[in-house]
């Protein structure tokens, strides 16, 4: 188990720069998630972390120590790719013992240790069994209780569970957690799904263009993101402009008491859950048209045009409303976010 960190670490390839100035620090036993779209440096830099790729600048410390000029089987950073990458001719105790073999660990020793990690990721009785007699979370399981074998200082996860279904990815993820808590390895994981990094993460690192541009608790990153490109990260959000007048935001849709504000133009992110919708008749200034319609089970999602805007709002299912409907809306500027608006 090792704290790990980043410090500086840059990385282009054919002359595009694909990591740009990485620092980041991961505590002893945390679940870090490394979430961002495909492109943003997110492998790599668990590759660069691991040993595989090296960084053109920038060093790596694992426990204060750097691990540079550590070759890859001896730095202990195991990477579980989604492809498994199991071997297919040899059978799930050979594969999960393949690291132990490699080491030259002593058959009575190396068949113990087998048996210990076939019991944790519930396989007992599958370790005569080859890999094409595997389910994909089978496989999953088998390939984990691999980089588990030889005791790793950190654990990699590169998009483990974007191979499964929505059922098995679930009771995956649920078992990753499990296993990473009751051994307390530090752990990173790299994900583009946004609801898998909240759920998972201990703290997450949103990546965009090479830079991380937010780290926190997913409390803080959901919550409070600190740009409107990191909001946008969390799902569909309102922007609504205003100006600032004697310290009032105030919009078309709007006003609300800003203090220490010295910006003139400011811009405020809603999220579609903290706008009310209620029938025409409902004592608003604000009125708008239905326009769209999204039924999601316990939800449902509404886009209304109101003063030549579209605004996204989610309300409860029991609460119906049919195209070209005209409301009422609230807009509860108390939970929005404010940027200041900036000129491009």
């Amino acid at each position: 188990m090792s704290r790990i960190d980043l410090i500086n670490i840059s990385k282009s390839f054919d002359e595009k720069t694909i990591l740009d100035n990485i620092n980041l620090s991961v505590c002893e036993g945390e679940m870090v998630s490394l979430l961002g779209p495909s492109g943003c440096g997110k492998s790599t830099t668990l590759k660069i972390i691991s040993g595989i790729i090296k960084p053109e600048y920038g060093d790596i410390l694992f426990n204060d120590v750097s691990v540079m000029n550590i070759p890859v089987e001896k730095r202990g950073a195991i990477i579980v790719f989604q492809d498994y990458l199991l071997f297919p001719h040899m059978t799930v105790e050979d594969n999960i013992g393949f690291g132990l073999k490699m080491a030259k660990v002593k058959k009575s020793i190396r068949k113990e240790k087998v048996k210990e990690l076939l019991h944790l990721v519930h396989l007992n009785g599958y370790e005569k069994k080859y890999p094409n007699e595997l389910s994909g979370g089978q496989k999953q399981r088998v390939a984990i209780a691999r980089a588990l074998a030889v005791d790793p200082k950190v654990l990699l996860l590169d998009e483990p569970f974007s191979n499964l279904d929505i059922k098995l990815r679930d009771s995956m993820r649920e078992f990753v957690m499990d296993i990473q808590k009751r051994l307390k390895i530090t752990t990173i994981l790299v994900t583009h799904d946004k609801e898998e990094a909240l759920m998972m993460s201990d703290k997450i690192a949103v990546m965009l263009d090479g830079r991380i541009k937010q780290f926190g608790t997913p409390y803080e990153v959901y919550n409070y993101p600190v740009s409107r490109e990191v909001a946008d990260f969390f799902g569909e959000k309102n922007y609504i402009s205003g100006d600032i007048k004697d310290g009032l935001f105030v919009s078309d849709f709007g006003s609300y008491e800003l203090h220490n504000q010295n910006a003139l133009n400011m811009c405020a992110m809603v999220r579609p859950e903290d706008i009310k919708v209620f029938p025409r008749e409902y004592r608003s200034e604000l009125k708008g048209i239905i326009t769209k319609k999204k039924f999601a089970g316990d939800k449902v999602y509404y886009d209304i045009l109101c003063n030549n805007k579209s605004i996204k709002c989610s309300v409860n299912s029991d609460i119906q409303f049919e195209i070209n409907d005209e409301v009422s809306i609230n807009i509860d500027f108390g939970k929005a976010i404010f940027y200041e608006e900036v000129e491009e």
